[in-house]
């Protein structure tokens, strides 16, 4: 299903027809997906239903079975070095380099690229500079999430891609993450990210698109999905469509 919305601003980002099997089973199935430039985009949806396969497919760290993709209107099978030289890259899980340092694995981020950001102001903005000295492996569980995100913005990207954004993030650090992101869209970068807070979502996306077991269910802004569904809770939404409501109900009964 797809909410109609103001075309704008051009595509930076166009997925036509994207589908991924592992092994006989259909991970992804035929999505169509386009981010404008500027926007922040969400693909949500539970665990397995094919965000993280997705963007894998879009960076080329999985082959896909079938479709194309566009970034900044160039084939990523054509013109991969260019395209992702202009984007920055936080994953769900990340894995560091044993006994290295906070300033040692942005340095190490910075010598990949000509032309990058000032690290040291990455880590002021983040609350990380009085880290920086400190080994990677002895940072809490939410510094570590704000260094990966940090990480994704030193090469000056166009284009970012947030895995699970602020996993593991206190409310404070989380909100503070927010505002840095909307600070970055209103200086025109894009933002494509994935989470399963709805607050998060609801605070930051200019459209999202919803999906389950693969496939696309809706895609608009969260005030189309809510007039779509004539529902005021995206959250209540999102497990609508993905039938977690009716399985926690179950799960709950069950347990009287």
């Amino acid at each position: 299903m797809t909410v109609s919305h103001k075309e704008s601003k051009e595509n930076i980002m166009e997925i036509s027809g994207l589908t991924k099997y592992y092994k006989s089973k259909l991970a992804v199935k035929q999505l169509n997906i386009s981010v404008k430039e500027g926007e922040i985009f969400g693909l949500i949806g539970p665990n397995g239903a094919g965000k993280t396969t997705t963007i894998e497919c879009m960076l080329g760290t999985k082959i896909r079975d079938g479709g194309d993709i566009r970034i900044f209107g160039h084939n990523i099978d054509k013109e991969a070095k260019h395209i992702y030289k202009r984007i920055g890259v936080q994953f769900q899980t990340n894995f560091y380099p044993d006994r290295i340092k906070v300033y040692e694995i942005c340095l190490m981020i910075s010598s990949l690229y000509d032309d990058v950001v000032d690290y040291h102001i990455l880590l002021e903005q983040f609350g990380l500079h009085d880290k920086s000295k400190q080994l990677v492996s002895t940072l809490s569980g939410g510094e570590k999430q704000k260094l990966s995100v940090l990480l994704s913005l030193i090469n000056k990207p166009k284009l970012i891609i947030l895995d699970e954004l602020t996993t593991g993030l206190d409310p404070k650090a989380r909100r503070e993450v927010w505002r840095f992101l909307k600070q970055l869209k209103s200086k025109g970068l894009t933002i494509l990210l994935t989470s399963h807070y709805m607050d998060e979502v609801e605070y930051l996306c200019d459209r999202l698109m919803i999906i389950n077991e693969g496939e696309k269910v809706i895609t608009g802004t969260v005030n189309e999905i809510k007039s779509n569904y004539k529902m005021d809770s995206l959250e209540a939404i999102y497990l609508q469509i993905v039938g977690e409501e009716e399985a926690n109900y179950e799960n709950t009964l069950n347990a009287l």
